[in-house]
């Protein structure tokens, strides 16, 4: 029993605390969104899209069919990065808030400036982005690249650095700054969420209408009226496909560029 009782407290004592977890948490999300972005090989993945959706268009149907899968393809693949992308900087973004967190509350509590990178440092579930807030804090002369940087991520470790800079120029506290741009962040997040949120009911809707055309041909060909022979073997046809997939394209392309501004 009194074993039992000991091995208990044991397990008790190394059980990872809600900081640990969530770390932990974080890193596999940007171990997964960098392995993501990472193809198998050195082939870009809208080129692997297109050869692989025009090779088996070209086998079932005719080379104009061959040609507008293969443009398709390529850009779905396109979008598809640019939206791994967005989560891998998100996810960035929120490791970097995290030691941001940990950064002002261990200089709060009196330690020196080494002491508290070094645990923001370790306390950030990626590791670029704490080696870039590393360099931002005690190297500030070097975080003229991240202020240059048009990204989010970049921006903030470039307000870091100024107030680093400030602080070891003046001997200002720079506690306030840290907490002032690790209060922007998190007020940018939850603005995102409630943007994509409020959005989700017309990219919804979008992505229903982009699926009419081809239920319209699913129902002309179960009546036998045979659109698809029509689309791919006359003139007329042929005009008409290509001019619907235009629209369908510069349509979907349209509304996802609305919302990616809006999120931003």
């Amino acid at each position: 029993m009194t074993g039992g009782l000991l091995l208990l407290a044991g397990a008790l004592l190394l059980w990872p605390g809600s900081a640990a977890l969530r770390r932990q948490r974080w890193r596999s999300v940007v171990r997964s969104a960098d392995a993501a972005l990472r193809p198998a090989s050195g082939v870009p993945l809208p080129a692997v899209a297109a050869t692989a959706a025009g090779a088996v268009a070209a086998l079932l149907s005719t080379p104009l069919v061959a040609a507008l899968a293969a443009g398709c393809a390529a850009l779905a693949a396109r979008a598809e990065l640019h939206r791994r992308a967005g989560a891998q900087e998100e996810a960035r973004l929120a490791a970097l808030v995290e030691a941001l967190t940990a950064l002002g509350a261990e200089l709060r509590s009196g330690r020196s400036l080494d002491e508290a990178t070094r645990a923001a440092v370790a306390a950030c579930a990626d590791d670029d982005s704490g080696r870039a807030l590393a360099r931002a804090v005690r190297s500030p002369g070097d975080g003229a690249g991240e202020a240059d940087d048009d990204r989010e991520l970049g921006r903030a470790l470039g307000r870091v650095a100024a107030a680093a800079r400030l602080s070891a120029r003046t001997g200002c506290s720079l506690v306030a700054v840290v907490g002032a741009v690790e209060d922007d962040l998190r007020a940018r997040s939850r603005h995102r969420l409630e943007l994509r949120s409020a959005t989700a009911g017309s990219r919804a809707s979008a992505a229903l209408l982009a699926g009419l055309p081809v239920l319209g041909l699913a129902m002309g060909g179960g009546v036998g009226a045979d659109p698809w022979r029509v689309l791919t073997t006359t003139g007329t046809g042929q005009l008409l496909l290509v001019a619907g997939v235009a629209l369908e394209v510069g349509g979907l392309a349209w509304s996802a560029r609305l919302v990616r501004r809006a999120v931003r």
